[in-house]
């Protein structure tokens, strides 16, 4: 059985951020607006992306 996935799309800038959450955005693997990276359906992703909700969109794949 396949694992889930998510698929992450940087939709704000980064500019204005707190460190903190820029750094959790870029270890996301987001460096541009609007760029889209998949990843596994962890708790820690989970997790991250819960830091940043509002600079994210977030799609379920099946």
């Amino acid at each position: 059985m396949a694992s889930k996935k998510l698929k992450l799309q940087l939709t704000r800038s980064l500019i204005g951020l707190s460190p903190k959450q820029e750094a959790t955005v870029r270890a996301l693997g987001l460096r541009h607006i609007n760029q889209v990276v998949v990843h596994e359906d962890t708790a820690t992703i989970r997790g991250m992306i819960a830091k940043v909700p509002h600079v994210l969109r977030v799609n379920h794949e099946a």
